[in-house]
């Protein structure tokens, strides 16, 4: 499990499993491509990150920076390799009308990571007005996995469904902001100025399973299935804030990517 996070796969597992779990929360059947292009995508783009905070150097770095560095030239290639790989299926695989679709989110995506790494910041300019960083990467990683599965959704004029899809699509943004906020806590040892990692993360489970009990209510089995998920998920990350001091950092963060599969066991329910 900490080789699986130090070598960056952590990632494109959960974004596989997400968008996975979308799609079968809303009965669409993806092609195969798709998966393995957010794969090959997420997968590069974590290892370039990692490599970059490396590279500079100007904030703390991590285990999973140090072993990055250290087999750059392993990591370097792989992380070309997978680029070079997603592109190629995009433009092999993907429509012509999807990929407009989403070059929006590629672009959004680009900027962010361009934003963070860039050697040049423009005089004067204020940053206390920006997202949070920890929120940026929640939203963006959630519509990468759930953007397919809701372009080919035949929506009709069935606002009970939307509103339940929209639930889930919050509760799983929620959930990713908070893995990375609780990991930048623990990682940082900084203290939430307002409320624990505990509380936001019971905070989250109980949304997550009031949303769940009105999806279900409203006859969206599923929709109300992947909140459920949602809840253990979050509901786990209270319970490792809980223990945090147990765990070396290697396997706190490990085990915080780890408990984002918990929609999983719904992929094997037909």
């Amino acid at each position: 499990m900490r080789l699986w996070h130090l070598t960056s796969l952590d990632a494109p597992t959960v974004a596989v499993v997400w968008m996975l779990a979308f799609a079968w929360a809303a009965h669409v059947h993806l092609p195969l491509w798709l998966p393995a292009v957010l794969a090959l995508a997420a997968w590069s783009i974590y290892i370039g990150d990692r490599l970059l905070d490396a590279h500079k150097a100007q904030t703390p770095l991590r285990p999973r920076h140090h072993f990055h560095w250290e087999h750059r030239r392993i990591f370097t290639p792989l992380a070309l390799t997978a680029a070079v790989a997603g592109i190629s299926i995009v433009f092999c695989a993907m429509p012509v009308a999807a990929r407009e679709r989403n070059s929006a989110l590629a672009a959004a995506a680009l900027a962010y990571f361009t934003s963070v790494h860039s050697p040049w910041r423009l005089p004067g300019r204020k940053t206390q007005h920006r997202l949070p960083k920890e929120l940026l990467v929640g939203i963006l990683f959630t519509l990468a996995c759930a953007t397919p599965t809701l372009a080919r959704v035949n929506w009709g004029f069935n606002l009970p469904r939307v509103l339940c899809v929209l639930l889930a699509l919050f509760g799983y943004i929620a959930l990713a902001w908070l893995n990375c906020y609780a990991i930048e806590c623990w990682e940082s040892d900084i203290v939430p100025q307002k409320s624990s990692i505990f509380h936001l993360a019971t905070a989250l489970t109980a949304a997550a399973l009031l949303a769940a009990a009105v999806a279900f209510t409203a006859h969206f089995q599923r929709e109300a299935a992947i909140l459920v998920a949602a809840a253990f998920a979050a509901a786990m990350l209270a319970f490792l804030d809980r223990h945090k001091l147990r765990l070396n950092p290697v396997s706190l963060r490990a085990a915080a990517d780890l408990v984002l599969l918990a929609p999983i066991v719904l992929l094997a329910i037909r």
